[in-house]
């Protein structure tokens, strides 16, 4: 699915409320709820990176993935059914993440949303890629952070400028 406004994209990240990952725990061993996950990462990258509008934007839309295919297999999974109702395996729900958001937010957040996953599950990052190592910083420590992170709303303009300019920059080419 490609999402091709910012209203779909703020339907999707809405329907991340409630809605917890089902292999992913906090280090406290609560499940973390997707909408208040990617508020809590996306406010952490603003505080560490403020010029950085889609190193945000990328930390807010990285989880979409779980929302996009709710009920796909689990990678290695035997029976082809789920192991607790998940979404994939990380690199899978990136990449899917990824390809969601490209066309609306750009070429950069969607590397950034791809790259996080693999940073993440241990493998090596891309050599030059400060900018997905410090997503999946953000991303885990996210997962014990209990600050307010405000609302989804707020995120609103930051979303629409990041897809204006990624509509001008695709109208150049």
């Amino acid at each position: 699915m490609e999402l091709r406004s910012v209203e779909e994209l703020m339907d999707l990240l809405y329907a991340g409320r409630g809605a917890a990952a089902p292999d992913r725990l906090g280090r406290d061993g609560r499940r973390a709820d997707l909408h208040d996950h990617a508020l809590r990462t996306a406010a952490l990258l603003r505080r560490r990176r403020p010029a950085d509008k889609e190193l945000q934007v990328a930390g807010l839309v990285h989880g979409i993935g779980r929302l996009l295919a709710p009920t796909a297999p689990e990678a290695g999974s035997a029976t082809g059914a789920p192991d607790g109702g998940g979404a994939g395996d990380g690199a899978a729900v990136a990449a899917r993440a990824a390809d969601a958001v490209r066309g609306l937010l750009g070429e950069r957040v969607a590397r950034l949303v791809r790259r996080q996953a693999v940073t993440g599950e241990g493998r090596r990052a891309h050599p030059v890629d400060e900018d997905a190592l410090a997503l999946c910083q953000a991303r885990e420590e996210a997962r014990t952070d209990r600050s307010d992170a405000g609302v989804l709303e707020d995120w609103r303009t930051l979303l629409e400028l990041v897809a204006a300019r990624n509509s001008r920059l695709g109208a150049v080419d």
